[in-house]
């Protein structure tokens, strides 16, 4: 459907489209930014950058640090994120506060 409402936004736009198909304004976005990289936001972009480094940091310390820990260590190295970032980044891991 996605494809769909790209192939013809030029010739309809894209909110005729999605009037007659069931789709929100909203799912349209988020799967074609989802599809297409450079059409995520700078935020976006900013928040998963660290991500490589705080999953090395993590598995590089057997898995036993949290997320202050891994905060420090990524400091140490040199890469400044904001502890809040590390902790937002990696919620889906098991952490230790």
């Amino acid at each position: 459907m996605i494809a769909f409402i790209d192939d013809h936004r030029e010739t309809y736009g894209v909110e005729p489209i999605r009037h007659v198909l069931p789709i929100t304004l909203s799912t349209h976005r988020e799967r074609s930014t989802a599809q297409d990289q450079t059409r995520l936001s700078a935020r976006a972009r900013q928040d998963a950058a660290p991500t490589p480094e705080v999953m090395h940091v993590f598995v590089e310390n057997f898995v036993a640090y949290g997320v202050r820990k891994v905060w420090r260590q990524m400091m140490r190295k040199g890469v400044y994120v904001a502890r809040r970032r590390v902790r937002g980044r990696c919620a889906r891991w098991v952490w230790r506060e």
